[in-house]
């Protein structure tokens, strides 16, 4: 797993990143695949419009069908029917775009109600690693705060202090191997 740059622009590059399913060219577009399908584009569809990565979300696949069901049927590449790499996100951009399901954030986490049935969750930094190396995705994002653009500078300041905070507990959690950590950067 390594980046390499192979040309810049002034303070502009591109480069490849390397995972364990195949490089990725960057600046990559990554199409959303937000329950394990990018709705109405097939994985050939995918490849053939240039697609190199494709992008998971942690917080649907938990709660439908889970991630030991899609650890079961082989990880994510192989329920998704993409050989290519694939990058999970951490769970927490949909947990706080969900502002209404927030029951409490604090330095250990984010409680938080499901969208699907209403009951009480808590996302961690290491259930955050562990969801995703169970999903067996190329790229794990760390868990994160996301206020919105307008939020007072007091509330930006803690959403990067906890960002922090749960980064370096989500990179001492364990991880799928080869399984690279993406930190946020606010």
């Amino acid at each position: 797993m390594s980046f390499s740059v192979n040309a810049t622009d002034g303070e502009a590059r591109a480069g490849f990143l390397r995972t364990a399913h195949g490089d990725v060219p960057t600046p990559a577009f990554m199409p959303v695949g937000t329950k394990a399908t990018v709705k109405a584009v097939d994985p050939d569809e995918l490849r053939s419009l240039g697609t190199s990565i494709l992008l998971g979300n942690t917080y649907h696949l938990h709660f439908r069908p889970g991630e030991d069901v899609i650890a079961e049927l082989g990880g994510l590449h192989r329920f998704m029917g993409w050989d290519g790499p694939i990058l999970t996100d951490s769970g927490g951009f949909q947990v706080f775009s969900l502002k209404h399901t927030i029951l409490a954030t604090d330095d250990e986490g984010v409680t938080f109600r499901s969208i699907y049935d209403g009951s009480p969750e808590r996302f961690t930094p290491e259930l955050a690693a562990e969801i995703q190396a169970k999903l067996g995705s190329d790229i794990a994002m760390c868990l994160d705060v996301c206020p919105t653009p307008d939020s007072p500078r007091e509330e930006l300041e803690e959403a990067v202090r906890l960002t922090t905070h749960w980064a370096a507990r989500q990179h001492a959690a364990p991880r799928a191997e080869g399984q690279l950590l993406f930190g946020i950067a606010q």
